[in-house]
């Protein structure tokens, strides 16, 4: 199937820089698109989120953020992230556009690989995942599709944050959940909490996998696969493939252990093993500090065709070292304790104590300045208005142990981010001290209570009490509430509005007196009666329509109670008028335009309008109140009238 004609996203220009050009990859998060950055002239990789997940807030927002820290990244084997923006419905990543294809295309390709294989694909996989984990990002979707093997022989690591931003979707994701599960840490499966020892689990599972050619645990539902995660230990590789070296099965092991504590601190820490274990299997000595370590410069040629990793080993002070095995320098061998020398016997008693004593004094200098290195204070960072997830990830990066407390709403700062510290930033702490984040909720939302029935008064106190105010009070006509009191408000009950802020309450004007002004005698009386007043009638002589209301007592609108006494006065009902008029009689033009006046009581306003129209009358309405737009009076209501003549109808 033509993608092109099948993709409205191709050919389409987003946010006015980037022309979608062609589909490369759908996953079950996003599709990739190749794209032309108009700007600047380049080709870049347009990583589009999938519409369930670009329509919920609180994805977008944790999107963003994580957006921002994955671009601050900048490292040879981490696929560099240029922009991140919306278009409407879209939201989407603007990465580097590295050609070439997954390691899970090569594993399918090749099946497996070979030990010193498998290494030269996961030393610039941990240099990426270590220099993540410097900043204090975590990748947390660790895995073959996740790893770009370039053309031109780059290892790439993509996808930094995206994970952490899924999780704060409100979609329900289980086929997110089917392609990951297999990569989880115990940890992440059970609390769901991940740190940068999760992201050396998955790297463990994945070393498995490139060297057996399938996971380490297997099973039909995720949950199953789950389950073995935190209730087995993972097999050595050696279990699946015999010719798997013991040092391979060593550093899955160490890496893939179900104690996080027992795992290497981070990828950095993984990575000094995995070069170790690289120069083993090589039959070459452990690199010295600050030595390249390349893919294709290892003994016996490249293992993967045409892929080179660059990585430099972190010196001894920074790095621990692997269990058994000597990175930096050979041990050193002590001579033999022998007894004193003989120029120590042949030194008089004076020599003697003062070499002590500057034995002593250099012990003590040298005590003294380690002492003062360990305890030089640090300055706690500025994490304000971060979001409280970064700003905990990269505080514990620093060695900070990081207290989220208790969120507050504030105004004016986004939820979930930074609010409050304790202690405040730039305050001198020691090492490891403990800060204390606390995240906003944003603005506190006030519910509105339902005050229908009460008074004013009573409403305005209730509202005062939750911090809102009384903006504007209006009146309105209703037979349901009692005359006064609050008939209903605005945001109406159950609705939400900020602390501080305004509702306006609208009062029952209870019952209005209808304007009855024009209506013939019977509608009037009818209608009156119908809606439970008491009606009397007075004539007097007038030049109005005969037997039609000329006055009224009490006036229109004036606020009455059911059964109040109307007193209506018509104009006489005895002069006479030519209504209904007799078609025979009136010739207005000389063409017989005289035209039957339909009678449209009880039909809805909108069907008595058109159909006077259409019988060649204008149309004037009134309303009464209440009757739900059915027509209770009418004048003229029957007869003939000439083109034209307006009717009035009451509703």
């Amino acid at each position: 199937m033509d993608t092109t004609l099948a993709d409205p996203l191709i050919g389409r220009l987003l946010d006015g820089r980037y022309r979608v050009e062609s589909r490369i990859a759908r996953g079950g998060m996003a599709t990739v698109y190749v794209a032309l950055d108009i700007r600047l002239d380049r080709t870049v990789a347009l990583k589009v989120m999938h519409r369930s997940l670009a329509e919920d807030p609180a994805f977008v927002r944790r999107f963003i953020g994580e957006a921002k820290s994955a671009a601050s990244l900048s490292h040879p084997n981490v696929v560099q992230v240029f922009d991140q923006g919306t278009d409407g419905d879209v939201v989407f990543l603007s990465m580097e556009y590295v050609p070439g294809r997954t390691l899970r295309d090569v594993l399918r390709e090749r099946g497996r690989l070979t030990g010193r294989e498998a290494l030269e694909v996961m030393i610039p996989v941990l240099a990426a995942l270590g220099a993540a984990h410097q900043k204090g990002l975590i990748h947390r979707d660790v895995k073959p599709e996740n790893v770009l093997l370039a053309a031109d022989g780059r290892v790439k690591v993509v996808d930094f944050g995206l994970a952490r931003a899924v999780e704060a979707s409100n979609q329900t994701r289980t086929g997110v959940m089917i392609g990951t599960i297999g990569y989880m840490s115990p940890e992440q499966v059970t609390t769901g909490r991940t740190d940068a020892r999760s992201d050396v689990y998955a790297a463990g599972i994945m070393l498995f996998e490139l060297v057996t050619g399938g996971p380490p645990y297997s099973g039909e539902a995720p949950m199953t696969i789950a389950y073995k995660h935190v209730h087995e230990d993972v097999p050595p590789p050696s279990s699946v493939t015999p010719d798997a070296p013991p040092a391979i099965d060593a550093l899955v092991a160490a890496a893939a252990c179900r104690d996080p504590e027992e795992r290497p601190a981070d990828a950095t820490a993984l990575l000094i093993r995995a070069v170790a274990t690289h120069r083993a299997l090589a039959g070459d000595a452990a690199p010295r500090a600050g030595e390249t370590v390349a893919g294709r410069s290892a003994p016996g040629g490249p293992a993967v065709p045409g892929m080179t990793a660059t990585v430099s080993v972190p010196h001894a002070a920074t790095a621990p070292a692997a269990p058994g095995h000597t990175l930096i320098q050979p041990r050193p061998q002590l001579p033999e304790r022998r007894g004193p020398s003989r120029l120590w016997r042949a030194m008089p008693p004076a020599g003697r104590f003062l070499s002590v004593l500057g034995a002593v004094m250099v012990v003590a200098i040298a005590v003294t300045g380690w002492y003062f290195a360990q305890s030089d204070p640090i300055k706690v960072p500025e994490m304000l208005g971060k979001n409280i997830d970064l700003a905990k990830s990269q505080m514990e990066g620093r060695g900070f142990v990081v207290v989220i407390g208790d969120g507050v709403h504030d105004d004016k700062a986004a939820e979930d981010t930074v609010v409050k510290m304790e202690p405040v930033a730039g305050t001198e702490v020691d090492d490891g001290a403990k800060v204390t984040l606390i995240p906003s909720l944003g603005p506190k939302m006030i519910t509105i209570p339902d005050l229908t029935g009460g008074t004013e008064g009573a409403a305005r106190e209730r509202l005062a009490k939750l911090g809102l105010k009384v903006d504007d009070v209006r009146r309105t006509e209703s037979d349901k509430v009692q005359r006064g009191l609050v008939l209903s408000t605005t945001p109406e009950a159950g609705g939400k509005v900020r602390e501080g802020g305004r509702v306006d309450i609208t009062l029952s004007a209870g019952l209005l007196m209808p304007d009855m002004k024009g209506i013939p005698r019977d509608q009037a009386d009818a209608w009156l009666r119908e809606q439970g007043f008491q009606v009397e009638f007075r004539e007097q002589a007038d030049d109005a329509q005969p037997c039609t209301v000329i006055a009224q007592d009490p006036a229109a609108k004036a606020e009455i109670d059911r059964n109040t006494k109307v007193t209506l006065t018509l104009s006489n009902c005895d002069a006479g008028f030519p209504w209904p008029w007799d078609g025979g009689r009136f010739d207005i033009d000389g063409d017989g335009a005289v035209l039957a006046v339909p009678n449209v009581l009880n039909k809805s306003v909108g069907d008595a309008r058109r159909e006077l129209r259409a019988a060649g009358f204008e149309v004037k309405t009134r309303k009464l109140r209440g009757g739900g737009g059915i027509v209770r009076g009418q004048f003229p209501m029957s007869g003939h009238a000439p083109r034209g003549t307006r009717v009035t109808i009451w509703y």
